[in-house]
C-alpha cells in the first residue's frame, strides 16, 4: 500500500480545515475546531480520513474512518502539560495490521460469545470464530475493519463528529441490516462522550463498545501497575477457561476483583488466583452498581505521577477491564513497541455472551426499537 508521509497529509488537509467562522452549509450551525485530514487508502482505492476535534482546554482527539478509532487523545497534566493517552499507531499501515483493536468502536456484539453460537426466536446462529473456538469483538471482520461514514456536527457542548456505518444481513453470521451512528463529541468540561444509536429490519443482537487502551502517565515505555482502579461494582462474572462466562455472579469481597477503593493496578494481579490465571491478569467483567439505564459514574482512574484523572461514566450495566495482558511489543508505534501492560482498556458493555445466558442482561434489537448508548470519559488532573 501507499504509504503518505505527514507533510502530504498537512498539505492535503489545509484545503479542507473547519475553523473557527466557518460554517457546515446553508441552514447549519457554525462548526468550529475540526480538522479533515487524508489518512491514506484502503487496498480497493477507498479514502480513509483523520478528524481531529479540539476544545478551549487544550484537549485534542484524533478519530479515523477506518474503525471509528480513536488514534490520540492529548490531555493536560497536573501542570498543564499535554500529554497523548491513548495507545495507537503512526499511519493507516499500523491499522491494517492491527489485531488489538487500538481505539476502534467493536461490534456487532463487543466482547465473547461462547462457541460463536446463539439461538433468538427459535433459530441458532453461527457466528465468525476469531478467538480459538469462540466469537470475539465482531469477528474476523467486525466493525475495527469497516470504513465508516463520517461528518462533522455542530453540538452545543463542543466540537464532535458523527460516524455511520451499515452492517447488511449476515454479516459475519448476525442475522438483520443493522444502522449504527456513534457521535464522538469533545467537550468544554473535558469530557470525551460517546454515544450510540442502532436500528436493525430483523431481530438481531447488537453490543458495541470502545477499545481505546489507555496510559495517563503519557510514557508508552511505562506499565499501568501503578495506576489506582476504583470500579462501583459488587460483584463479576467468574469465566472459564476460554474466558467464557460460567454465569454466575461473584461478590468481589476479600478476592483480588474488588476495586471498591482506588487500588493499584498491580497490587493483586499477580496473587494466587484462579481467575487471574485463566485471564492472565485482569479481563473480567464486572457487574456495575445502580444499574437503571441512566448514566452515572462507575469507575475512576487515577496516574499519581502525571495527577491525570479519568472517570468513566455510563448507561450500561457491565465494565470490562482489561489489563493489557497480550500486548507483547509486536504491535508498534508512537516510538515505540508496546509491551506486557503498557495499556488498559474500560469499555462499557452488555455481559459478555448474554445471548447464552438467560440471566444476564439482554441484547437482543428489533425492528422498531433503537438501540442507545452514552459512555463518558471525564478527564481532571490534581
Amino acid at each position: 500500500m501507499k504509504k503518505i508521509t505527514m507533510a502530504v497529509l498537512l498539505i492535503l488537509g489545509s484545503a479542507c480545515l473547519a475553523h473557527a467562522g466557518t460554517t457546515a452549509g446553508d441552514g447549519q450551525k457554525e462548526i468550529t475546531n475540526v480538522t479533515r485530514l487524508a489518512f491514506g487508502k484502503l487496498d480497493d482505492g477507498r479514502e480513509v480520513e483523520l478528524f481531529t476535534l479540539a476544545n478551549s482546554q487544550g484537549m485534542k482527539v484524533s478519530v479515523s474512518t477506518l474503525g471509528a478509532a480513536v488514534t490520540s487523545l492529548w490531555v493536560p497534566d497536573r501542570g498543564g502539560k499535554l500529554a497523548d493517552v491513548v495507545l495507537g499507531y503512526d499511519s493507516l499501515d499500523g491499522y491494517l495490521r492491527d489485531n488489538s483493536y487500538f481505539g476502534a468502536i467493536v461490534g456487532r456484539y463487543g466482547n465473547r460469545i461462547g462457541k460463536g453460537r446463539f439461538r433468538l426466536d427459535g433459530r441458532e446462529y453461527r457466528l465468525s470464530l476469531n478467538d480459538g473456538e469462540n466469537h470475539l469483538h465482531g469477528g474476523r471482520a467486525g466493525f475495527n475493519r469497516a470504513l465508516w461514514l463520517a461528518k462533522p456536527l455542530a453540538n452545543a457542548s463542543g466540537p464532535a463528529l458523527e460516524l455511520t456505518l451499515v452492517s447488511p444481513d449476515g454479516d459475519q453470521g448476525y442475522p438483520g441490516t443493522v444502522k449504527l451512528t456513534v457521535t464522538y463529541t469533545l467537550t468544554e468540561k473535558n469530557e470525551l462522550r460517546i454515544d450510540y444509536e442502532g436500528t436493525t429490519d430483523k431481530a438481531t443482537i447488537l453490543n458495541p463498545t470502545h477499545h481505546s487502551y489507555f496510559n495517563l502517565s503519557g510514557d508508552f515505555g511505562s506499565t499501568i501497575l501503578d495506576h489506582l482502579l476504583r470500579i462501583d461494582a459488587d460483584a463479576f462474572t467468574p469465566v472459564d477457561k476460554g474466558l467464557i462466562p460460567t454465569g454466575k455472579l461473584v461478590p468481589v469481597a476479600g478476592t483480588p476483583m474488588d476495586f471498591r477503593k482506588p487500588t493499584a493496578i498491580g497490587a493483586r494481579i499477580n496473587v494466587p488466583c484462579e481467575q487471574l490465571a485463566l485471564g492472565k491478569g485482569y479481563d473480567h467483567n464486572w457487574v456495575l452498581n445502580r444499574f437503571d439505564g441512566k448514566v452515572r459514574d462507575v469507575a475512576e482512574l487515577y496516574d499519581p505521577r502525571s495527577g491525570r484523572r479519568m472517570t468513566v461514566a455510563t448507561d450500561q450495566p457491565g465494565l470490562q477491564f482489561y489489563s493489557g495482558n497480550f500486548l507483547d511489543g509486536r504491535a508498534e508505534g508512537k516510538g515505540t513497541a508496546f509491551q506486557y501492560r503498557t495499556g488498559l482498556c474500560l469499555e462499557t458493555q452488555i455481559f459478555p455472551d448474554s445471548p447464552n445466558q438467560p440471566s444476564f442482561p439482554s441484547a437482543t434489537l428489533r425492528p422498531g426499537k433503537v438501540y442507545r448508548q452514552t459512555t463518558i470519559y471525564r478527564f481532571t488532573a490534581e
